[in-house]
């Protein structure tokens, strides 16, 4: 328990943690504090290039093997059967309507791309190693939490979801999803060769660049919540802390059944753990127009990711470490 709560404030000291904290105190101070749009989708881009290419690297680096491909598998599995646990808890945990819980629902079992890339810095703080494959892990749960979405919809409330040809284009050709998916290709393609010219751009201001990102998702997530406290009734709050913890018991048991090292296990965890509000938000705009934004939204990005980012992230590292003996 104390080496769970040293890691705790470990990380709450962290120069990513507290950057995202200025962010939130800055939004409800009602500071004209802000990160350019254009600015703010640069570092998207950098972070998503940079670490789909040092994860692809380290493939290239290990080779491929089986527990890469049941990795990939678990990974689908997951990202498919969260959203059916999502949905069972707002049901009994809140009074959302099908739609909305179905909307939800999706969001945590896909991931944020954000939350994966600081668990990765923390596991490296830690010391630990993991496999750089995780990231087409990451990849790969991005877009079946949305099927699953539909499935419930077409299941609960017929005749709401909208799903055709183009929404599954969008989905598949989402950009962070072709930016990471071809990031780790062309590490793979390249390995530690390629990385090693490209490693003062993508390895040093790495941290940097995560700082101000963090900084500009606390300015957002702190202005959502400012907007929308009225959305945010007890069982949804609660939901939005339980959910995550909920999720990662799977990415735990995943990592050890698969025999990943202490580092993987834990990005395994907060994959499972995460909620998307990029690619998924997006689908549900164009798939489930009467879902209301202001809740998936407030939940995934005002709760569940400031929630895994000051506790979460160490209570996957502490629980790995002690299941691992680490």
């Amino acid at each position: 328990m104390e080496g769970m709560l040293a890691l705790a404030a470990d990380n709450l000291l962290s120069p990513i943690i507290l950057f995202f904290a200025l962010g939130v105190l800055a939004a409800f101070a009602r500071s004209d504090l802000s990160i350019p749009e254009a600015i703010a989708k640069g570092m998207s881009i950098y972070l998503l290039f940079a670490i789909g290419f040092k994860g692809g690297a380290a493939v290239a680096d290990n080779g491929i093997d089986a527990t890469l491909i049941l990795s990939l598998v678990a990974g689908l599995v997951l990202s498919f059967a969260i959203p059916m646990v999502a949905f069972a808890l707002l049901r009994v945990m809140t009074g959302l309507s099908v739609v909305d819980a179905a909307a939800v629902a999706g969001h945590y079992g896909s991931i944020s791309i954000v939350t994966f890339v600081a668990a990765t810095s923390v596991v490296q703080g830690a010391g630990l190693d993991s496999e750089g494959y995780m990231v087409a892990v990451a990849a790969v749960m991005e877009a079946p939490a949305i099927l699953s979405a539909l499935w419930l919809i077409a299941r609960f409330d017929k005749g709401t979801a909208q799903m055709d040809a183009g929404l599954m284009r969008e989905i598949l050709l989402n950009g962070s999803i072709v930016l990471l998916v071809g990031s780790f290709l062309i590490g793979v393609i390249t390995g530690s060769e390629g990385l090693d010219l490209i490693a003062p751009f993508i390895v040093t201001p790495f941290q940097g660049v995560l700082c101000l990102f963090l900084l500009d998702m606390g300015l957002v997530a702190g202005r959502g919540l400012r907007e929308a406290r009225g959305v945010l009734k007890p069982g949804l709050f609660l939901f939005g802390v339980v959910m995550p913890v909920v999720g990662s018991v799977f990415g735990l048991l995943a990592g050890v059944l698969l025999g990943l090292s202490p580092g993987g296990i834990v990005l395994f965890m907060t994959l499972s753990a995460s909620a998307s509000y990029i690619a998924v938000p997006a689908a549900m705009r164009v798939a489930l127009p009467e879902a209301n934004p202001s809740i998936y939204l407030t939940l995934s990005l005002g709760v569940t990711f400031p929630f895994n980012l000051t506790l979460g992230i160490p209570l996957y590292l502490a629980v790995a470490s002690f299941v691992t003996g680490g």
